[in-house]
């Protein structure tokens, strides 16, 4: 049941481990090759491209499996389908976007290149990733999202759906939050749906270290044997990642109480090993396809072309005043490459080991280079370079023999300290470079090093925060470490340490629940010392003057993917780090040709940035080929294609709460935003120009039935004279309907080459499915009566054609609100947020004091005259039963006294003035939690 399952040798079953990290290549096992960052695959809009990158992925992961087969599983934690409502979540690079037709369609493709295209063998197995509601870091161990029944089936469990159906996707992992109250790994959607509804045939795995969280972190039960129980025999779990022992004993406690059956777990079983026969473990090799691959598959030629052609595909044209790209070699004299990342290739907490790795530097200097031109490159980082000097005793820092960071002896005062180069990250977060070796300093949480190659790990100890002492006199400093401990500094050795010298027993603890912080006691801790950050050379002004001099001024700037936002930590701001917008800003000034790169893991309000620069890229950390990507989009080698994945806002205050996963009434994401985005969802620019004609529909009326479907058809003409690519994409709209639907809902895409005057002729197969909404009132999905918008445009807010669709489909009948009807079915809210109720299913609870549910057009007839109510209340509560609005006139008041231990009971009161059709509102008073409710007949 473990993770890693052990060897039966009298059965000839051999250890096997599932779960092989393989976001973006095989990770964590030796050189592979490296593709970009999920949220670059998604930028592509390209499903082939995913269907061969996911292939090379399966071809690799067999490679490595050959290598060592009880350690080196084929059973992949990849993709990660989370839908991405909101750019803050700290993994936003890992997952496919805020769509999810988007995101399903490219997992879905993903998924069929990694498990192949035989009938029964599997090349390797893809495990979607994270079921489900996950899209926060901090707290996401013990925290529940709160997901009504239209945003679980209209958006978030669509995204999944799709990689099932049309992938075929044979694992999936549960994610560490709760859904309304119930721990994901307990959630009886996985049986319901996924595997019944959906029919998945395979095995699901919880994530690491979460069954224990059930007891740990959601304190939801108090054994581990309850928690390996439920979740194996009410959450689906069929695999169980986290201490392996721990595990065992506690299995053998919940068989011993009963709390489990052999039965139970036999059928756990045979998920896991149906899927570990299809991948030809006990069969002979010569009847399984993908046996003969070897470790010749690892890093093979084509792999790196095919990591160069994703960057490409990838980038984004977000802005291009005036042409100012591609630039033209022939005409450069002197180009100055200038910023943080230009030099460096970063990596994420799931990238593998590159056999290389090309900088934009590189990139463009290999370019120029191969066109035989001879223009001068000039490198510029924009770093400060400075001595660190101890505001105290007036010292500086030097490193010793072992680069240890120490104060240099009063008598050598006549000796400079070392020139460190510091990198401003924002928010106060801070790496530092040691000039005499090219390290990074670093911490082993007693003293400082300047020891690290790479920042890397689950914790960022390259990371120090640098703090004014005062706002009267900024030039003298604090620094803390990664994790908010002061810099000292030893009187008697002048070693810098951290606190008083001796590491916290507890911090390097991995906390999966997010959250890295660690109690210290401050119990002898010395005070903070005062540093002053001497400038040897600003590196804006060094910047400013490589750019006067060029004729372009490329300017490459971002994110490390392990600062300020990562796994267990969510963004702050959706800014550029300021000391980045900066140098920019700086550098355009003194040459009006800057062109800005920006390698991110999530979208940034590039505000300034839009406003002035006349071209700016964007591609994700992308991995080993990202420079040579890079260049060939900038000089025009590549003409560029990848479009936002994502709505890229303006500011933090176009979105709602980090916690609100209610997209519809939240106005979330392009489809509910009514907002100006900074670059809508689907945007993106090329060096070519489309034209789109002639919206054709095989019909314009049709009748909603199973697997109905309409073609429809257009035109697209390249009328440029450069070869381009465009993403065609379909959208629809419903305007006149009973609920809130989307301004917009993406229902296909295809990415499509044109040469110079070619006219392509793209069709697509719209199924009336697709159209459907989750009908609350009855439960099930609804295909609306009406007439549908279908659009075709080159973004979200570009639309080229329209055609409208007269759909002979449902007209949603009035609610009955006589039949037994369940709180969390409710049109719209405010106040409440649905939680557990202990009877089954889940239940309206107060966020505060006061909230309110609506029901609208109930029929209520000739009239009603009580309410049953079952609810829960720990003091006394009451719920108003008003019509028309949550201040509407009161039928009703039922007075609910509290019970014992937040007991279910019922509740009835009598009802006047309600009759014919009318909106009902429930409103809530005091803590209480409503499950459902009906009305009873006058």
């Amino acid at each position: 049941m473990p993770q890693y399952q052990i060897a039966v040798e009298r059965l000839g079953i051999q250890a096997y481990k599932h779960g092989t990290e393989a976001a973006h290549g095989i990770a964590w096992l030796g050189e592979a090759t490296g593709y970009p960052q999920p949220i670059g695959l998604a930028c592509t809009w390209d499903k082939d491209l995913l269907k061969r990158i996911g292939s090379a992925i399966g071809d690799e992961a067999r490679g490595f499996y050959k290598k060592n087969p009880t350690h080196n599983g084929l059973t992949l934690w990849a993709p990660t389908v989370d839908m991405e409502r909101d750019p803050r979540w700290g993994r936003t690079e890992e997952a496919y976007g805020e769509d999810p037709v988007l995101a399903g369609k490219l997992t879905a493709a993903l998924t069929q290149g990694i498990q192949g295209d035989h009938p029964f063998y599997l090349k390797a197995v893809a495990t979607l990733k994270h079921f489900i509601g996950n899209n926060n870091e901090v707290g996401r161990g013990d925290t529940s999202v709160s997901l009504d029944p239209r945003n679980l089936r209209e958006y978030y469990l669509k995204a999944f759906e799709i990689p099932f159906k049309e992938g075929g996707a044979l694992s999936m992992m549960t994610a560490y939050n709760a859904i309304n109250g119930v721990p994901a790994n307990l959630n009886r959607d996985v049986i319901d749906i996924v595997k019944h509804e959906w029919r998945m045939n395979g095995f699901v795995v919880s994530d690491a270290f979460d069954v224990t969280g059930t007891v740990r972190d959601h304190h939801y039960v108090d054994t581990n044997k309850e928690a390996v129980a439920r979740s194996i025999r009410e959450g689906g779990i069929d695999s169980i990642t986290d201490e392996a022992q721990v595990v065992i004993d506690a299995i053998r406690e919940a068989l011993a109480d009963g709390l489990l059956t052999e039965n139970d777990l036999d059928i756990a079983l045979r998920n896991t090993f149906r899927v570990r026969f299809r991948l030809g473990e006990f069969d002979p090799i010569e009847q399984n396809p993908y046996a003969e691959l070897d470790e010749s598959a690892i890093l093979r030629p084509l792999h790196a072309e095919l990591s160069r052609e994703a960057v490409q595909k990838a980038i984004v044209l977000l802005k291009n005043e005036k042409q100012t790209l591609p630039l033209q070699a022939d005409k450069l004299r002197k180009v100055a490459v200038i910023g943080p990342l230009a030099d460096r290739l970063f990596s994420d907490m799931y990238s593998g080991t590159p056999p290389y790795a090309i900088t934009p530097l590189q990139g463009i200097r290999e370019h120029l280079e191969a066109d035989g031109t001879r223009v001068e490159t000039q490198y510029v980082s924009g770093a400060d370079r400075i001595r660190l000097k101890a505001v105290r005793s007036g010292r500086y820092v030097k490193l010793g023999e072992d680069e240890k960071a120490s104060l240099i002896a009063a008598s050598d005062q006549a000796e400079d300290g070392d020139i460190l180069e510091v990198e401003d990250w924002g928010w106060s977060s801070h790496t530092i470079i040691a000039e005499r070796n090219r390290r990074y300093l670093t911490t082993d949480d007693k003293a400082i090093h300047a020891s690290s190659e790479q920042i890397a790990g689950w914790f960022t100890k390259e990371v120090f925060h640098i703090h004014p002492v005062d706002d009267d006199n900024r030039s003298d400093v604090n620094i803390t470490t990664w994790n908010g401990m002061p810099l000292t500094i030893d009187e008697e050795t002048g070693v810098l340490l951290v606190g008083d010298g001796r590491a916290s027993e507890t911090a390097n603890v991995v906390n999966v629940g997010g959250i890295e912080e660690v109690e210290h006691s401050s119990v002898g801790t010395p005070p903070a010392e005062a540093f002053e950050l001497e400038c040897v050379a600003n590196g804006v002004n060094v910047a400013v003057e490589a750019a006067r001099g060029a004729d372009a001024a490329i300017v490459v700037v971002g994110n490390h993917p392990l600062i300020n936002g990562k796994e267990t930590m969510d963004r702050a701001d959706i800014t550029l780090a300021a000391s980045q917008e900066r140098l920019v800003l700086e550098v355009l000034a003194a040459n009006p040709n800057t062109i800005v790169v920006v390698v991110g893991s999530y979208p940034f309000a590039l505000n300034s940035l839009q406003e002035k620069v006349p071209a700016i890229l964007y591609t994700s950390h992308a991995g080993q080929e990202l420079g040579r990507a890079v260049a060939d989009v900038l000089f025009g080698d590549v003409n560029p294609a990848g479009r936002v994945n994502m709505t890229w806002y303006k500011s933090v205050d176009q979105l709602p709460p980090l916690m609100d996963y209610d997209i519809i009434q939240g106005g979330r994401t392009y489809q509910y935003f009514d907002g100006e985005p900074l670059y809508p969802f689907g945007h993106g620019l090329s060096y070519s120009s489309f034209r789109y004609d002639r919206l054709v529909l095989s019909d314009e009326r049709v009748e909603a039935g199973p697997q109905s479907a309409v073609q429809v058809t257009c035109d697209v003409t390249n009328t440029s004279d450069r070869m381009g690519e465009e993403v065609v994409q379909l959208y629809t709209r419903l305007d006149v309907s009973r609920v809130k639907r989307p301004r917009l809902q993406l229902t296909d895409f295809k990415r499509i080459a044109l040469a110079p005057g070619e006219t392509v002729s793209v069709s697509f197969q719209l199924s009336l499915d697709s159209l459907a909404i989750w009908d609350v009132t009855r439960e099930r999905f609804c295909i609306e009566d009406g007439e549908y918008a279908i659009l075709i445009g080159a973004s979200s807010s570009d639309m080229r054609l329209e055609q409208r669709l007269r759909i002979d489909g449902e007209t949603i009948p009035p609610r009955d609100l006589m039949r037994v009807t369940r709180a969390a079915n409710y049109d719209t809210y405010d106040g409440i947020h649905l939680g557990e109720c202990t009877e089954g299913g889940s239940a309206a609870i107060v966020t505060e004091e006061t909230g309110w549910i609506a029901f609208c057009d109930a029929e209520l007839g000739e009239g009603v005259s009580a309410i049953e109510l079952r609810a829960s209340s720990k003091e006394d509560a009451v719920v108003e039963i008003r019509l028309d609005g949550p201040d509407g006139s009161v039928a009703g008041r039922c007075v609910l006294v509290a019970g014992e231990g937040r007991a279910w009971r019922s509740f009835t009161c009598g009802l006047s003035l309600a009759s014919g059709r009318r909106d009902v509102y429930l409103v809530l008073q005091g803590s209480v939690s409503i499950s459902w409710f009906r009305l009873i007949g006058s």
